[in-house]
Order: structure tokens, then sequence, then C-alpha cells
């Protein structure tokens, strides 16, 4: 049912609109639209409408009113192509060549075997040069064939007292940094100094140990020269005459060098005793290390 107000479509029966409430016994009787199917003289069965009888009912229909049925639906041209075996590509122009590139090195003449017939001279191979010897004591290289006498054993070594001033200084820098471990220790702990003997002693002995040998080890690895060494002008190389002054020292060496210290200085430091009188100048933990100390 349609109301005639708000023209809303309901397929259910009843006096009012169920949209906007409109009652339809209010409106006039209208006349019903009849839609109808069929006006009675249209042909009877399934596709009545379509005649193929007729060639104008059909003019879209490609397979029907022709007046050859037999002729081909694809007419090709009247003239056929080549193969494709014959096809010529298109002309390509030919590529200019520029100018040679002189930048460009040439290549090296190879040599020639030394035959009786060579029409050429003979490029001898290349002959290795020795390696230059090295002087450590003047830090310079000898030519080649030069009468250069081989380094000392004890040449370019350290002085003493650049040695001894060297070893106090890292000595005082180790010693305070002690202290200021052992200071901040006590202040966590909220003891004084007089009570530093309540601290649990092996591991408190045990890391400023590590801390002042690694200290040793870490600074000798990395440019071979503590504080102390940098201060006097002196340098840990490897125990190579020939080393020059500026080649450095393992890591693995350099911790062996620094845990030898205590070697050194158990048997009331005799064993630095060779660093200020022996020929080469190398202590007890030089030789373990199989380092020695020169001018920087």
């Amino acid at each position: 049912m349609k109301c005639p107000k708000c023209q809303y479509i309901s397929f259910d029966s009843g006096d009012r609109c169920r949209n906007c409430g409109y009652e339809f016994s209010l409106s006039p009787d209208l006349a019903l639209d009849d839609l109808p199917i069929q006006n009675g003289s249209e042909p009877l069965g399934p596709l009545g409408d379509l005649s193929l009888n007729e060639p104008s009912a059909t003019p879209n229909l490609p397979l029907f009113g022709r007046d050859d049925p037999d002729a081909p639906l694809v007419t090709p041209s009247a003239t056929p192509r080549a193969p494709l075996a014959v096809r010529r590509t298109a002309p390509t122009a030919p590529r200019a060549r520029g100018r040679r590139d002189h930048a460009r090195p040439e290549r090296e003449a190879e040599p020639r075997l030394a035959l009786d017939t060579a029409e050429f001279p003979v490029v001898a191979p290349p002959q290795p040069r020795p390696a230059p010897a090295f002087d450590p004591a003047s830090e310079s290289v000898a030519e080649e064939g030069s009468t250069t006498a081989a380094p000392a054993i004890g040449a370019g070594a350290a002085p003493a007292g650049a040695r001894l001033v060297a070893g106090l200084v890292d000595l005082g820098l180790a010693a305070g940094i002690d202290l200021v471990v052992i200071y901040f220790t006590l202040k966590i702990c909220e003891l004084g100094f007089a009570q530093v003997l309540m601290l649990p002693a092996a591991p408190m002995l045990s890391f400023l140990a590590l801390l002042n040998l690694g200290y040793a080890a870490t600074f000798v690895a990395a440019g071979g020269q503590t504080i102390g060494k940098m201060a006097t002008g002196i340098r840990v190389i490897p125990a190579d005459p020939a080393a020059r002054a500026t080649e450095r020292v393992t890591f693995g060496h350099a911790a062996v060098r620094a845990v030898a210290y205590v070697l050194s200085a158990l048997p009331a430091g005799l064993g630095f005793v060779p660093a200020f009188v022996g020929e080469d100048r190398r202590a007890l933990h030089d030789r373990l290390a199989d380092t020695r100390v020169v001018k920087a």
C-alpha cells in the first residue's frame, strides 16, 4: 500500500501509514495504477518476439544477413608481409671513435726470452732491494751500500735518572688513586679513617692491585708510556734491537710487565737494580716481558 501523503510503500494492510501516521480514510479514493504485463497481441512461447527469418530484424548479428555464408569473417590484406626470418632491422649509425685517452696507462712491455733471434733487447726482471738497516741510537735509516754498524745492545736506552723519576711519579699517582678509592669506600660505609681496618682486607687489596696493574698495562699497551714516562720523555718498546722507538708493545706483553713489577719489588727491590747498572738497562720485569725502555 502506498501512502498518498509521504509516498511510503508498505506491504501490509492497515488504516494508518506506518511512516507518517496518515489515516487512509481521509484520502479520496484514487484509481489504482494498472501495469499490465501482456496486452494480448504478443506471440506466445519463449522468444516469440525474436524473428530470425527477417534480415532487417538482426542487423548487428555477424552470422546472419550475409550474401555469401561461406565468406571468411576476417579478410587479410592484399600485400602479404615478408617472413620474419628475412626482415631487416633498422640500420644503426656507426659509432664514432673518440681520441685516444692519453691519461690511460699503457700496458707494460712483457719480458722477452733471451734467445739468439730476439729482435728487441731483453727486459731484465726487477731485483729485490734489500731492506735498509735501522739505527735506534740515531733514529735514521742507512742507505744501501753504507757501512753503518749494527746497533749496540744498550744503544738508545733511557737514562737511569729518567726511569727513577718516572717510577716515582707513577707510584705517587697510584697511591693517590688508592687513597681516593679508600676514602669513598669509607664514606659509603659511614666509617672514618680510624676504622679503615674494619674493611675486608682481601677484597679491598685485590681491587687496588687490579686497579694499579691495569693502569700500568693499559697505558703501556696504548702508547708505550705511562704518565710518569710521558713526563720524563721515555718509552717502552719491544726488546728487539732493530725496533723503532714508535713501535708499540702488545697488550699481553704489557700485562706480563705489569705483573712482573711485583716480582721485581718482592726481594727488597733488587729486580729494579739492572735498570740502573746493567749494560742494556733492562730490569727483571723488562726481561720477563721481553721489553726495553728507550728515549721517546
